[in-house]
Formats: structure tokens, C-alpha cells, sequence
């Protein structure tokens, strides 16, 4: 009736029928709005159940059918199930450079929707590096400080994030054992050329364990060789055999194992 009435003060002229249509019209829109959200909502909770699975094809077709969506946690997910692909041994390697370049565009977009987003800059952080492979090392060198920041970013957002952590060591680790000529096209990107050491390292992969133990075979793998690059046998092998006895869901979880095996046979 007030609608009715501001219309009608307004020099709107609603007959009963039209003004029925109106409201219908926006109720309609209303739970319209109420399902997408649901809709969302219901996606994210099949993606998550496949994500747990290691069903990443399925995921992957699951997602991509949602790319337009403006909904970040989509967006970020997607970004996720596109690189996972491109990591299969049955994925060829022009399948895997296109799934490179459309999941930093995912997670690109899922920044820019939402800014707040933690997920959103790791995704975008793994993302870019993942980029550089196919570009080349000054490249790489040249995005890595834009990672690093994407990666605080996201910890700043969710301290609690052991996954993140985990890739700051992996940031650490790889500056600490750079070769020379990587130093030298690093000395001529930065004024200032960004370096680590593994005791840096070590500091981050130990308090992503502490964020959430045993997450992720891949800390531990990082654990037993970094202290192997410290000359301490004892710990190496107490990770290397944690990483070596690790059940394998995924593919990257076997050749974790696999490396571990390596390394304590090499001991």
C-alpha cells in the first residue's frame, strides 16, 4: 500500500493488476537473489567434497562451468582445480601451459572481486610463479617479490594458514640455494636483489607445522632437506622418514615419497 501511494504522489498512475505484477516482480528478484546464493553456496560444498576426494578432472568440470561468476571463493577454487590439471602426468604439455595461464587469470579475477580474500593471494601468488616457468627465469626472478607479497598478504589475512607458510619457506629455500648465474640476472632486476638462507627457511616450514601438523607431505619433505643443506643428519632423517611414510593420496604425495626414499638412501 505504500508503494501504491508514494507512486500514486509521484504522478504514477498503478492500476491493481500492474501494481501486482510489481510486487510479484520483486519478490520474484528477491528469492531469485536467495537462490543464487544457495547455488553458490551448494557448488563450493561439491567442490570442497571432490577437492577431499582427489577427484581433480571432475572438479575441474565441475568449476569451469561457473568461470563467469563474480563469487571469489568460486573463483579461487577454480584457479586451484585448473593448475591441480595441469600438474597430471596425463596432462600433455600444451594442455598444461593453456591450464597455467587460465588459472592465474582465475585467481586474477578472484583478487580483484575480492581484495580481502586470503586464498585469493595465495592462489594468485602460486599462480603468477607457475607463469614464470613458461616465461623464463628473468621473469620468474623479475614476479618474485610480487609473490612474496601475496603470500604475507594472505598470512596477514589468516595467520592460521599453514599452507601459505609452507610456500614463504619454499620462497626461502629457493633464494637461499640460487645458483650464481640466477644471482647475477637478479643483480640486474633489483637494486636491492632479494636473498634468504635456509635457516630462514627452516623457521617458516617448522611454523607451518606448528599452524596445523602433518598437513602436507611436502613440509616435511622441505624439513629433511633443508636440514640436510645444515649438515644435520639426525633431523634430515627424522623428516625425510615422516615424508617417506606419509600416505600417498596424490600424485605430488608419490613423488614426495619417492624423493624421500632418494635422499635416505643417498645418507
Amino acid at each position: 500500500t505504500q508503494v501504491l501511494r508514494k507512486s500514486l504522489q509521484g504522478g504514477i498512475a498503478l492500476s491493481a493488476g500492474s501494481f501486482l505484477v510489481y510486487e510479484a516482480h520483486n519478490l520474484i528478484s528477491g528469492l531469485a537473489e536467495v537462490h543464487a546464493s544457495f547455488k553458490v553456496e551448494e557448488v563450493i560444498e561439491q567442490a570442497d567434497y571432490l577437492y577431499g576426494s582427489g577427484e581433480t578432472e571432475k572438479l575441474y568440470r565441475l568449476l569451469v562451468q561457473h568461470k563467469n561468476s563474480d563469487d571469489a571463493e568460486l573463483l579461487w577454487r577454480l584457479a586451484r582445480a585448473s593448475r591441480d590439471l595441469a600438474q597430471l602426468s596425463s596432462t600433455s604439455a600444451e594442455e598444461k601451459r593453456k591450464l597455467a595461464y587460465e588459472a592465474f587469470e582465475y585467481a586474477k579475477k578472484a583478487l580483484e572481486k575480492n581484495e580481502s580474500n586470503f586464498a585469493a593471494h595465495k592462489w594468485y601468488g602460486i599462480c603468477l610463479s607457475d607463469v614464470g616457468d613458461f616465461e623464463g627465469i628473468k621473469t620468474k626472478i623479475g614476479n618474485a617479490i610480487i609473490i612474496k607479497e601475496h603470500f604475507q598478504r594472505a598470512i596477514e589475512l589468516n595467520p592460521k594458514d599453514a599452507t601459505t607458510i609452507h610456500l614463504i619457506g619454499i620462497w626461502c629455500y629457493s633464494f637461499a640455494e640460487m645458483p650464481w648465474y640466477q644471482r647475477k640476472i637478479a643483480a640486474t632486476l633489483f637494486a636491492t636483489p632479494p636473498t634468504s638462507t635456509f635457516q630462514e627457511a627452516l623457521h617458516y616450514f617448522h611454523m607451518a607445522e606448528e599452524a596445523d601438523p602433518n598437513f602436507y607431505s611436502k613440509n616435511l619433505l622441505f624439513l629433511g632437506k633443508t636440514y640436510l643443506k645444515l649438515n644435520n643428519k639426525k633431523l634430515a632423517l627424522l623428516w625425510l622418514s615422516k615424508a617417506k611414510e606419509y600416505p600417498a593420496h596424490t600424485e605430488e604425495d608419490k613423488q614426495v615419497q619417492k624423493e624421500a626414499l632418494e635422499l635416505l638412501n643417498s645418507i
